[in-house]
Order: C-alpha cells, then sequence, then structure tokens
C-alpha cells in the first residue's frame, strides 16, 4: 500500500501540472481569438475604411456634441448586411470616449429586457441594438419616452389600484441597425435624429480593407492580389474579410504563404466563386430558373423548393447581390434572368426576350 500511495502522489502533481499546462494553452489560445476580433475592427474614424460621405457628417455630429458637451443624437444605419454597422457604433462610442452596451432586437422578448438595460445605462452611454427592425411592439412602445424625454413610463398595482410612474433615466444615445429600414415603424423612424445608408464599398475601398486585414493576420500580399479578391467581394468587408482568410490558408499550402494575382485568382476558383462573386448557389439558381422555367418569370417558393433552399434565405442572401448586378429582375409576376445573367453563364438570349415587366415567353 505504501508504493501504490508513493507512486499515486507522484502521479498526481504531473497530472496536475500537465492539465495546468493545458488550461493555459487553452486560455491563450481563446484570448489570441478575442484578440483577432478586436483587433480586425476599426477603433477610429480615420481607421475606419470607406463611407467617405457618411464619416465626414459624423465628425461633424461628434465635434459638435463634445462642444456642447451633450449626448449625439440617436442614429440609425440602414443597408445590406456586412457593411459595418456593428463596428461603425463602436467607432462612434471610441471617439466620444463612452461605454457601448450592444444586443440585437430578438434578444429583447419581454418589457423587463428593455427596461434592464436602460436602467443600466449611466450619462452618455450608447445602447447599440442591431436589427431594430425586429422589436416587439410593447418594447418599441417603451422605447418612445426613453428616446424622447428620457424617462421610463411604468406602471404599479393591479385593477383599480394602478398607479402610472415615471422614472427618470441618464441622457443616452441610441444606435439602430437595419438591414429592412421600410420595416420599421414610422414613429420610431421619426424619433431618430441621424438616419444614415450605407453602400457598397468599391474595389478600391475593399482592397484597403483586405490590405489591412491581411497585416493584421501577418498575411504576405500584394497589390493585384488584394485587389483580385476585392473584385469577388460583392462590395462587402465581411465577405472580404472572410475571403482574404481562406486564400490565406490555400497560400500556405499551395503558395509558400505568399499571396498574388495568381494565387488570390486560384484559391478563388477552388472555393467556386467566379469572377463577378457568385458562388455556386448563385449561378445554380439562375440555371435553374433558365433550363428549368424558360429564363422565368417564376415565383420566389417555386425557387425555393426546387433549390431545397429556404425562401428567405434566397430573399435575404443570394437575390440582393444578382438583382444589385443585373442578373435577375423581379417583376410582378415572379423572377426571371436578365440578358447579362444570360450572358455571364454562357446561355444564348431567347430571340422573343424583352426588358419590360412582362415576358413574351
Amino acid at each position: 500500500m505504501a508504493i501504490f500511495s508513493d507512486n499515486e502522489n507522484i502521479q498526481k502533481p504531473l497530472k496536475l501540472e500537465r492539465d495546468k499546462k493545458s488550461e493555459n494553452l487553452e486560455s491563450k489560445e481563446i484570448g489570441y481569438d478575442r484578440a483577432f476580433e478586436n483587433n480586425i475592427r476599426p477603433q477610429t474614424l480615420e481607421e475606419y475604411i470607406g463611407q467617405s460621405a457618411l464619416k465626414s457628417t459624423l465628425k461633424i455630429s461628434i465635434e459638435a456634441s463634445q462642444k456642447r458637451n451633450k449626448q449625439i443624437d440617436h442614429m440609425l444605419f440602414y443597408g445590406p448586411p456586412g457593411l459595418g454597422k456593428t463596428t461603425l457604433a463602436s467607432v462612434i462610442a471610441n471617439e466620444l470616449k463612452t461605454k457601448i452596451k450592444i444586443t440585437s432586437a430578438p434578444a429583447l422578448e419581454r418589457p423587463r429586457d428593455i427596461i434592464g438595460i436602460l436602467m443600466s445605462l449611466k450619462n452618455g452611454e450608447i445602447l447599440f441594438i442591431d436589427e431594430i427592425h425586429r422589436l416587439n411592439k410593447v418594447t418599441e412602445e417603451i422605447l418612445y419616452p426613453a428616446m424622447e424625454d428620457f424617462f421610463l413610463d411604468m406602471t404599479t398595482g393591479k385593477a383599480q389600484t394602478v398607479k402610472t410612474l415615471r422614472v427618470p433615466l441618464p441622457r443616452f444615445t441610441l444606435i439602430g441597425a437595419t438591414t429592412k429600414a421600410g420595416a420599421l415603424s414610422g414613429p420610431l423612424r421619426d424619433r431618430f435624429g441621424i438616419i444614415h445608408r450605407l453602400q457598397f464599398y468599391t474595389i478600391d475601398e475593399l482592397s484597403q480593407v483586405i490590405s489591412r486585414t491581411a497585416k493584421i493576420l501577418d498575411i504576405d500580399i500584394d497589390d493585384e492580389g488584394a485587389k483580385t479578391i476585392a473584385g469577388r467581394s460583392r462590395g462587402t468587408p465581411r465577405i472580404a474579410n472572410r475571403l482574404v482568410k481562406r486564400a490565406a490558408d490555400y497560400a500556405l499550402v499551395k503558395a509558400n504563404g505568399q499571396i498574388n494575382k495568381q494565387v488570390a485568382k486560384d484559391a478563388l476558383d477552388n472555393l467556386h466563386i467566379d469572377e463577378s462573386g457568385l458562388d455556386s448557389t448563385d449561378r445554380e439558381m439562375m440555371k435553374l430558373i433558365i433550363e428549368k422555367y424558360d429564363g422565368g418569370p417564376v415565383g420566389l417558393e417555386t425557387i425555393a423548393a426546387a433549390l431545397g433552399e429556404d425562401s428567405r434565405t434566397i430573399e435575404d442572401v443570394y437575390e440582393p447581390y444578382l438583382l444589385q448586378e443585373g442578373f435577375i429582375q423581379r417583376t410582378p409576376r415572379g423572377r426571371r434572368v436578365s440578358p447579362e445573367g444570360y450572358r455571364l453563364l454562357g446561355y444564348k438570349i431567347p430571340s422573343g426576350y424583352t426588358t419590360g415587366q412582362q415576358s413574351l415567353f
């Protein structure tokens, strides 16, 4: 028993030491991941690439707010996903040297959720609500007096003993972000003093974003390689950042870690992303309309069923870029492929095709 006891005493410290090393390694990896997420996001308006007109307006508003020593007006940013609405909110908080609390509308299911957040805010702080068009009606009604008068209207008691209380709130700034500005109610939209639409990025702007990300990730990429990736990023920084990491993986295995024009092209071809930024699902959708439905028009639900995709996924993820680039058209009778879409896929445009709202098929 003595020997067993001694062995056990020897083994335990060794095991504990290994466990501690493992825990330290895991904590370092988690720390690295968090550091990467923080570092890749710009911290100031100077570092924020693109959206020139918006940045110019924000600089004036921020400076005016600081000179008046008052909180900046409530802001609403809208536009397609991936353009940097959340990042911009954090940048504004940094410029104002204040804290920001970030949440999303679907997370605010009950009145007490938004009340708790509002009560925890301090003077001058920023509350950012993503996908704000998805707020439920009760939460939205609570926000009206909070945004306008910085009060919470609350009730206590039941039946005849009900009393209304007005609880004062610190003077905060609400920043809302949405991909569907039209889905916001009029009363909520009118309470924002600053409303801006974020634009798609140009290839030059995306090249700068890619070069900055590559520098942070210690990726070796030249200007032509960055421009090649930028041209296939759908005008969206989020997609550009994702593609440069995938290109870096490809370059590490196939090209000694260096990304030039040819390596970038080969990497994106390997991902089935063409020069127009279309992936395999985009092309499959257009081919389906051309080959199975004579180019359209065809209903969204029919397309979704044929592709095995959810109709909302097609409408929110795939369709916007195809419409923006003019590869498909949305008509009263459904979707159809445009002449540009036929040319892109190498199909012959039907002789009876017209560019009006009605099809002659």
